[in-house]
């Protein structure tokens, strides 16, 4: 389960990490009450589970509370990666003279928690030269012990002795218990700042593991799923929202992303995907169909390759929702397998006529989606 932003920095200074001053807002008219509380310049963040929000104007500053409801108006509403704003949070703007990189993680190969840091932070740590990156693996066995978080400040090339470096120390000790405590796969700070001689979380990411929350009731539940994704789960598939204009429908893991590669190669992109495998009927096909649609795409790609999965139940399924609603766009279909010859029968019943090979089927989604 992803934080929020307003929430990790909660959790951060429930266990006394420093982080600024500020509140999450769920509408634009609070949002100059808060910064008269706060009673100085502020940030204007956006609160979704993503990254690039700033990228995005999802991030903005105002020196007056009649300037952060502007800007809170302007986020209000927008689309960051997919999602919807609904949350903002408005906190105290920094003074920043420095930005680290800080957090705790799982690594699966050496299958014990890595503590990563870099005295380059403020950017997507991938974007770091490997040579300023430090990894400390740590023994759960050991837990984090003062001189480890001691010796990765030496190694950031902060001097101990300073305010910086020993308030460094304490904050990996935190981060660590955190981590643990929390059952996190992730406790990210990014950038964490030097601000005069303060050391401040401006920033928090924080992943629970889900199936540890039945024992962290204390923290919210978040939700990340949208609404569609819900539905599909409802129905006992999955499905994906994405950023492109193809909608797709496949049975099984292996031929979805199949498919999804191959719409790529041809120069096209899925704006989600659905997997309908494991033999799911023409009334849930049905159902799933609706869910694909509601994206508006400009084109849709049915790619079937019937195991359990009969072909005849997803021809049905097609040709109900053809003759109830309709689709908003043009739909290519691939239909081979179980059933096959009685699924393309009741597909030329409403006109269509099903591909054999999923890369035709995929270069023609793509021409209609450029048509589109």
């Amino acid at each position: 389960m992803k934080m929020f932003e307003y929430m990790g920095k909660e959790l951060f200074a429930k266990f006394g990490l420093p982080v600024p001053s500020g509140r999450m807002i769920t509408n634009p008219e609070e949002a100059a009450a808060v910064a008269a509380e706060i009673g100085k310049p502020v940030v204007i963040k956006s609160q979704v589970l993503s990254g690039k929000r700033g990228k995005a104007g999802g991030i903005k500053f105002a020196d007056t509370p009649e300037q952060a409801v502007a800007a809170a108006k302007e986020i209000f509403g927008m689309i960051i990666q997919g999602l919807p704003v609904e949350r903002l949070l408005i906190e105290e703007k920094l003074k920043i003279d420095k930005e680290l990189y800080m957090s705790i993680t799982v690594d699966g190969a050496a299958k014990m928690p890595v503590l990563i840091a870099s005295a380059h932070g403020g950017m997507d740590i991938e974007e770091v030269d490997e040579e300023f990156i430090i990894k400390q693996h740590i023994d759960p066995e050991l837990g984090m012990h003062p001189f480890i978080a001691r010796d990765v400040v030496r190694r950031m090339g902060i001097p101990l002795s300073g305010p910086h470096g020993k308030e460094i120390v304490k904050i990996i000790q935190t981060l660590y218990r955190i981590f643990k405590q929390k059952d996190a796969e992730l406790v990210e700070i990014n950038p964490l700042v030097f601000s005069d001689d303060k050391v401040i979380a401006a920033d928090s990411k924080v992943t629970i593991d889900d199936d540890a929350l039945f024992r962290q009731k204390d923290l919210p539940y978040v939700e990340e799923r949208s609404a569609t994704e819900k539905a599909a789960k409802d129905l006992g598939l999955s499905f994906v929202d994405l950023d492109g204009n193809i909608a797709v429908m496949a049975n099984g893991a292996g031929i979805t992303m199949g498919t999804l590669d191959t719409l790529q190669y041809y120069g096209g992109a899925a704006a989600n995907f659905l997997d309908c495998g494991g033999g799911t009927g023409r009334e849930a096909t049905a159902e799933a169909l609706k869910l694909l649609i509601a994206k508006n795409p400009k084109s849709m790609i049915i790619n079937i390759f019937g195991g359990i999965t009969r072909c005849d139940q997803v021809a049905l399924a097609f040709k109900d929702i053809k003759e109830s609603v309709g689709f908003p766009c043009p739909v290519v279909i691939r239909l081979v397998g179980t059933n096959q010859d009685l699924g393309r029968e009741i597909l030329a019943e409403v006109g269509v006529e099903a591909f054999d090979f999923m890369q035709d089927a995929a270069k023609k989604a793509v021409e209609l989606a450029a048509q589109g």
